[in-house]
């Protein structure tokens, strides 16, 4: 199994692996920074080299239990020791925007009791609907000053692994409407905004809100008669 140092090391930018196995236009290495994509967070983009080789890294995913590299030109043989690097700018945009989400998620629950049904991101911006049966601009006003002064209030974001039974003893654990564990896991991360949100999570996250950055609602839009879609940005 890969080592995913994602999980509980989400500022390692670069980190040396082996290569342990060979997939068609991928590799698999025994650990990996690199995070596969999932969550509504994608996957991280960077190099992996080898003495004088470097092979651009164009995409992250899980695969039969395994994550797989794809990587441009001839595959490095089982058994390379490689270095990664990641795209780091992308990555930290991806965790600012990740805890954003989770900011807007935490606020939305908290002063609206409104679950997420869906949401999307890309570095820097994203979406999330929630079960609002309406949705109006004064709303939406209220909602972006609550996001901010979260961010403002400097909250630690810590990740726990914890084991299921003791996970699923968390109030309100699962914000989605729909819960997207798998029945099998023995083990929950979590990611909690202290005193303000706690929930399942893989993907990576900044250590304190105030790293997120202003928080803009730029739209709204109503996508079914209780699901309510609100778009954000974050200043570069």
């Amino acid at each position: 199994m890969t080592e995913l140092l994602f999980q509980t090391g989400a500022y390692v930018q670069n980190f040396t692996a082996v290569v342990t196995d060979v997939v068609d236009g991928g590799v698999v290495l025994d650990r990996t920074a690199f995070y596969p994509g999932g969550g509504g967070q994608p996957c991280d983009f960077g190099t992996l080299t080898a003495v004088s080789q470097a092979w651009p890294v164009t995409n992250v995913k899980k695969a039969g239990g395994q994550v797989v590299h794809f990587v441009e030109g001839e595959l490095p043989a089982v058994g390379t020791a490689v270095t990664g690097q990641l795209d780091w700018t992308r990555r930290y945009q991806l965790m600012r925007t990740h805890t954003a989400m989770h900011i807007l998620c935490g606020v939305v629950w908290r002063d609206y009791g409104a679950q997420v049904t869906g949401g999307n991101m890309d570095p820097l911006q994203g979406r999330m609907d929630f079960e609002f049966e309406t949705m109006r601009q004064e709303l939406v006003a209220e909602i972006e000053t609550a996001v901010n002064r979260e961010v403002a209030a400097a909250r630690e974001v810590r990740v726990a692994i914890l084991p299921r039974e003791q996970a699923f003893q968390i109030p309100d654990l699962i914000r989605t409407k729909i819960n997207l564990l798998p029945e099998g896991i023995t083990e929950v991360r979590t990611v909690e905004l202290v005193g303000l949100d706690l929930q399942a999570d893989g993907g990576t996250h900044v250590a304190n809100t105030r790293e997120v950055g202003r928080i803009r609602i730029t739209d709204y839009k109503s996508k079914g008669k209780i699901n309510k879609r609100i778009y954000v940005e974050l200043d570069p």
